[in-house]
């Protein structure tokens, strides 16, 4: 019997990228509505990705057997 491939999960593909190194990165929460309120800076960060802690990265490593 022939071995079972591994699928990918679609819907966390498209919302994280992994690094050439290996770390996981997505984009922050909080930055689609009620922006009048939030400071030129704090917008700013919010449109840059951030780096996922490592106990989330290995969930995602489970989800995205192949690094996506």
């Amino acid at each position: 019997m022939p071995k079972l491939k591994l699928k990918t999960h679609r819907g966390l593909a498209k919302r994280i990228k992994i690094t050439g190194t290996g770390k996981v990165r997505a984009m922050r929460a909080g930055n689609r509505h009620l922006l009048t309120s939030k400071s030129a800076k704090r917008k700013r960060t919010l449109g840059k990705p951030m780096p996922l802690p490592k106990a989330e990265s290995k969930t995602i490593r489970i989800l995205l057997p192949y690094g996506t």
